[in-house]
């Protein structure tokens, strides 16, 4: 699976996320090195790093600091889709690494 330069849009998650319906996340992907960036109205910036399997799955930790200058962390794990249109729908679960520590679920899908 090859991820590089791939758009991605969320298109829902658990409401203990911080991103919104407005967030893109632009993928950068070397052999198995996988890389983003990401805004929302709640995240001042963010990052991903994670290392995508044979299967396509993404392995992923990510940074952010919010717009209240706090910094967040977590890690996830993605599953793709090929979506009869041929782009690309991922399955996340998500566990926050700081703060509360709870649990959620989102979908991104490739624009």
């Amino acid at each position: 699976m090859d991820y590089n330069n791939k758009i991605f849009k969320l298109i829902s998650s658990s409401g203990n996320s911080d991103l919104s319906s407005n967030t893109i996340f632009l993928y950068k992907q070397k052999d198995d090195l996988l890389i983003s960036e990401y805004m929302s109205e709640n995240v001042k910036f963010g990052q991903i790093i994670g290392v995508v399997s044979r299967n396509g799955e993404i392995n992923m930790s990510y940074q952010q600091v919010g717009q209240d200058g706090k910094l967040k962390t977590g890690v996830c794990n993605s599953k793709p889709e090929i979506l009869s249109n041929g782009k690309i729908r991922l399955y996340e679960k998500w566990t926050w690494t700081s703060g509360d520590k709870t649990q959620g679920q989102s979908v991104l899908e490739e624009v």
